[in-house]
């Protein structure tokens, strides 16, 4: 049986109740509304008012049609669609939760979904959160779609994909990107696709929205067995920010694909991943690569000079800046794939390259960067100048980060003045001579585990 308790009342509202006022018509007061099977909740859910808390009791539920979300709430009152219990309500069968047109500041939270289909935020609802589920469809496609803006995506758990399709899609209206999309705490966990392309764990934008400015962030996330493609996160969209991730255990880079002007900064990488990028503009700071699969930055190849709006192609990079970056691995640790079109006028500063052999940098013949400040150790530079072979004196900490020492070279011996990095990769701000490659020295910053993300973080 379907149960509505008030909730707690504050400001006005509580003000004219206690003062024996009566309630004019369309100021219900919000509730926590308890229900016990999927009617119910639809019947909540046609009802539901700003503020509106709609509890869906443990259990396993299965729809055969839609579950629709067709009522708004208010930024201060929103309306909450959420499990009795976190992960103990579970969703099976052809469908799951729907959002209509036009729907804004809804949570969506706590869910366990395991059903058949897909999750789509339409492109003209807004400010939609979804929070604490458990994301494991067995349908084909782009498992949950986002086309509004200002949506958040928090704390959830995808996970076990062994087919085509991304775990995450941040697309938007047919003539623009979703806007300020915000994914943070994030557990994308085991997608396992064999094909050749097409099994990202977040494709933010396509092709042919590139132009497009989102705004958004990717921070905080934590990526294990991402091997569903090479790309892990895959941009394809301008002025997106994907810092403070976390990524071990995967083959799945962070790929800037398509788009101007995006930073990558402060992600902590291991193992076969690393960071490629095409376009222009980008700025790649502050982060920590220990790859033992050779290539840790890439300078993607260039098919085409400049793209166009709609192109496919691979844009060569122009001024795109790698600095302060702690980076390691085998020869080639930064590389560059080549193509017709070289990069251009780039800069790569105030690294610290570390691997075995050589050449550690390997770009192009034919690319225009500047190099200044660099440290490289452990094999031949490949660097025609801006670069010191020294020690950079890196300790392990109890995390497994190596770390600048005391008597570094690379303490405050930084080159070049480069104002948009203001933190290291611990967040911590750099000032005065700044220290060569992500870490100013001291502090710490522990790389993200399962505790730290998904349903269960705080």
């Amino acid at each position: 049986m379907m149960r509505r308790s008030p909730a707690l009342l504050t400001g006005p509202l509580a003000l004219c109740l206690l003062a024996g006022l009566t309630l004019l018509p369309g100021e219900a007061t919000a509730a926590t509304v308890r229900v016990n099977n999927l009617s119910e909740l639809q019947t909540a859910l046609n009802s539901a008012k700003p503020g509106d808390r709609i509890e869906l009791a443990d259990g396993s539920y299965t729809a055969t049609s839609a579950i629709q979300i067709k009522k708004s709430g208010t930024a201060s009152a929103p309306v909450t669609v959420t499990a009795a219990n976190t992960g103990r309500a579970e969703i099976r069968g052809s469908t799951g939760f729907s959002f209509a047109g036009g729907v804004n500041n809804v949570v969506l939270q706590g869910f366990n979904l395991r059903h058949g289909g897909s999750m789509s935020i339409p492109s003209d609802a807004h400010h939609i959160r979804l929070t604490r589920n458990t994301v494991q469809l067995s349908g084909d496609g782009n498992w949950v779609t986002v086309n509004g803006d200002d949506v958040e995506v928090d704390r959830n758990t995808f996970q076990n994909r062994s087919t085509a399709g991304v775990f995450l899609q941040i697309a938007g209206p047919s003539d623009d990107v979703a806007k300020r999309t915000k994914i943070h705490h994030n557990y994308f966990y085991n997608h396992s696709f064999s094909g050749a392309n097409g099994g990202e764990s977040i494709r933010y934008g396509y092709s042919h929205k590139q132009s497009y400015s989102s705004g958004g962030f990717v921070e905080y996330n934590l990526f294990e067995k991402a091997n569903g493609d090479a790309e892990a996160i895959s941009v394809k969209a301008s002025e997106t920010t994907v810092r403070y991730n976390t990524i071990r255990d995967s083959k799945g880079y962070i790929v800037l694909r398509h788009g101007n002007r995006n930073t990558v900064e402060g992600n902590l990488i291991y193992g076969n991943s690393g960071i490629r990028f095409h376009g222009n503009d980008h700025k790649i700071i502050n982060n920590y690569v220990a790859s033992s699969g050779q290539r840790a930055i890439v300078f993607g190849k260039g098919s085409e000079a400049d793209s166009g709006p709609t192109s496919t192609g691979h844009d060569r990079p122009d001024r795109v800046t790698v600095a302060f970056n702690t980076v390691l691995g085998t020869s080639a640790v930064i590389d560059s794939d080549g193509g017709d079109f070289k990069p251009k006028d780039c800069v790569v500063a105030n690294n610290i390259i570390v691997g075995t052999g050589g050449p550690l940098v390997d770009m192009a013949s034919g690319s225009t960067v500047r190099y200044e400040g660099n440290i490289a150790w452990g094999g031949s530079a490949g660097m025609p100048n801006g670069y010191r072979s020294v020690d950079p004196k890196l300790g392990r900490d109890s995390y497994g980060i190596s770390r600048l020492a005391a008597g570094s070279p690379a303490i405050d011996t930084a080159a070049g003045t480069y104002s948009y990095v203001t933190k290291d990769m611990d967040l911590q701000t750099r000032s005065g001579k700044f220290d060569v490659g992500a870490d100013e020295l001291g502090g710490s910053r522990k790389p993200l585990n399962k505790g730290d993300v998904g349903p269960s973080a705080a």
